[in-house]
């Protein structure tokens, strides 16, 4: 399908009042090392929830140091 044939007629204008309050949010991002990031994928598909565990780990035993 070329662009011309898409259909947009059910496409509200956006007008300057949509621009005016619209908001860019973005995810939040952290850099990893390549190598750390590489170590936990390589242990499943739930790493992000194992680099929390590790660094909620390493926080409460911060807080418990001080």
């Amino acid at each position: 399908m070329e662009d011309e044939e898409i259909d947009y007629s059910d496409i509200p204008p956006l007008t300057d009042q949509f621009f005016t309050r619209a908001r860019l949010e973005l995810p939040n991002t952290v850099v990893v090392d390549p190598d750390i990031l590489d170590w936990f994928k390589n242990r499943g598909e739930d790493y992000t929830a194992r680099i929390n565990a590790v660094l909620r780990h390493y926080i409460k035993r911060q807080e418990e140091a001080a």
